[in-house]
């Protein structure tokens, strides 16, 4: 009795000021539903743009350690075990740590926008390991580079088309770490086989010969200033500096692509050939990109 006169009393002096709401007077919450059928934006694409393949320099226990405990993850992993799996270790809606700085087609987080794939593979033979250290050689020739099992690729080629087909990824970016982080990554290294995945398996970019071979016998090279090499280079999707020179981080960026496009031979300098390819690429794949 003596709590609602005094709730009276109260509601009496505040009324004027603010009103008096009791317990009972406060609005329900209602229950709304979520249309997602009667109208539809059409300024939307998929947020995945990317695939990011990568070796893992490891072995496969060590390989799964790493990746489902440490500050490194990725969507998938690929083992060296003969069995039917592939080990997805994020959800694909989700992020995985695996890309790290660097950028490609005109993106610098791929983190954000990619499926990360790793495939266990010792990366550099046991014996080459050290063989920058001494000077004599500025990168790792195509034999120094350990094989992927048979398996492996065509696990590979399976995962990828999968994801490629549903995220409509356009070839051009189905890329490795290193076409995305040149002066920090190698993998998945010269022997990873590109071209006979786009050839079995329809994935990812890959220049005709016949362009090649016309670029070549044009020797447009021999005109050529760095400049507009380095820019033909940007037309493709990779990050480069606008020095009037072949520094490092450029070579780095050439070594790279010979790591994707001509393996056999990658010495981080650019030639004809390597030119040729690149503009055979840029001739084939023109506009191919969606930044949306």
């Amino acid at each position: 009795m003596a709590k609602n006169i005094f709730l009276a009393l109260a509601c009496g002096f505040t009324l004027p000021l603010i009103g008096c709401v009791t317990t009972s007077q406060v609005a329900t919450i209602e229950s709304y539903v979520i249309d997602s059928e009667t109208y539809q934006a059409t300024g939307k694409s998929e947020r995945i743009k990317s695939i990011v393949l990568h070796y893992t320099v490891s072995n496969n226990a060590r390989s799964i350690k790493t990746l489902t405990t440490g500050n490194v993850s990725a969507h998938y992993l690929i083992l060296n075990n003969d069995d039917d799996k592939i080990y997805n270790l994020v959800p694909e809606n989700e992020r995985a740590w695996h890309a790290g700085n660097g950028g490609f087609a005109g993106r610098t987080i791929l983190n954000d926008t990619s499926i990360g794939i790793e495939i266990v593979n010792a990366g550099i033979k046991h014996e080459y390991r050290n063989a920058l250290k001494n000077g004599k050689l500025d990168y790792h020739p195509y034999e120094h580079y350990v094989e992927f099992d048979e398996l492996q690729v065509k696990k590979v080629g399976q995962l990828v088309q999968d994801l490629a087909k549903r995220y409509d990824i356009s070839p051009k970016n189905i890329i490795g770490h290193a076409d995305m982080a040149p002066s920090r990554k190698i993998d998945p290294g010269a022997k990873f086989p590109w071209q006979r995945l786009y050839k079995e398996y329809g994935i990812g970019a890959w220049y005709d010969e016949f362009d090649k071979q016309f670029f070549m016998s044009q020797d447009e090279f021999a005109a050529a200033t760095i400049p507009e090499i380095k820019q033909a280079f940007r037309d493709y999707g990779y990050q480069l500096n606008n020095s009037d020179e072949w520094d490092k981080k450029s070579r780095d960026v050439i070594y790279a692509f010979q790591l994707h496009f001509r393996p056999h031979h990658p010495t981080g300098v650019i030639d004809i050939e390597t030119y040729a390819i690149l503009k055979a690429l840029n001739k084939k794949y023109a506009g191919r990109d969606d930044f949306y």
